[in-house]
């Protein structure tokens, strides 16, 4: 894979894509489960955002795997690496309940009445799912801003 790009480390530029698009496809995931109309009119957007999550969270940690290569290993980066490989499992639940969530769309359209246990299950699912998600980006996005910033901003490193 492409360690730089025009001389910088390729991570940062994925992550902040990556850190985007997947509280992006939680929401609206979220959005879609609750809100029938919204459903309706987003259609394939909820699985689109996954999809595109489900993609940049392999490319995230292969380039923070290469830029872990060339920096120092410390205890906040190892926190960092670890963290970040728990978000690919969530994300695969987001793209699992986007698709059930697209399917359901088209049943209701064919279906007058359909069960309501299946639009709890949903909503449930949706939670679960967006929830990990969005606390596990958040975990990842902390860890690496700390493993970043913490000798650049700690008492007397000239700051002040």
């Amino acid at each position: 894979m492409l360690d730089t790009f025009f001389g910088l480390p390729t991570h940062p530029l994925i992550v902040h894509a990556t850190e985007v698009v997947v509280p992006t496809a939680a929401v609206v995931i979220v959005l879609a489960a609750l809100w029938p109309r919204f459903r309706r009119w987003a259609r394939f957007l909820p699985l689109g955002l996954a999809l595109a999550a489900v993609v940049l969270v392999p490319l995230s940690t292969e380039s923070g795997q290469s830029l872990e290569e060339r920096v120092a290993e410390t205890r906040l980066v190892e926190t960092h690496a670890d963290l970040a490989e728990g978000l690919l499992p969530w994300v695969i639940g987001l793209v699992v309940v986007a698709a059930v969530l697209l399917w359901w769309t088209y049943q209701e359209r064919k279906e007058s009445r359909s069960p309501r246990w299946i639009a709890v299950a949903l909503i449930a699912a949706a939670l679960v799912a967006s929830t990990g998600t969005t606390i596990q980006a958040i975990r990842i996005g902390h860890s690496g801003a700390a493993a970043v910033w913490s000798d650049s901003v700690a008492p007397g490193s000239g700051e002040g």
